[in-house]
């Protein structure tokens, strides 16, 4: 599969449908940066400080609501999520293989 990257891009979102992109670099609160999401260059400023690799939220996510990178869920929201927060285990759980989920809903583990 390829991708397209844009020169000086800060984030890198893999797939239009990805409510978060990854840090390409360490990245301060307050700071305004670039990432090319289906073939348009955005911006988004950031609320708080991300680390290398680590996600930001490109797009409002409410709680509860689930949470794409690479086309695909990767968790669930604990709290609502504005663009330009950090995403990561403060704001959103795993589901996948979650045999605590299970027992939750009343569901054999």
């Amino acid at each position: 599969m390829g991708h397209q990257f844009e020169a000086g891009a800060d984030a890198l979102v893999m797939d239009g449908r990805d409510h978060v992109a990854t840090a390409l670099r360490d990245m301060q609160s307050g700071e305004t940066i670039r990432y090319l999401l289906n073939g348009s260059l955005e911006t988004v400023t950031l609320a708080d400080p991300i680390p290398f690799g680590h996600k930001v939220a490109i797009t409002a996510v409410p709680a509860g609501a689930d949470v794409r990178k690479y086309g695909e869920v990767i968790g669930r929201a604990t709290a609502d999520i504005q663009a330009g927060q950090h995403v990561h285990v403060h704001n959103i759980e795993g589901i996948r293989g979650r045999g605590d989920q299970a027992k939750k809903a009343g569901e054999a583990v």
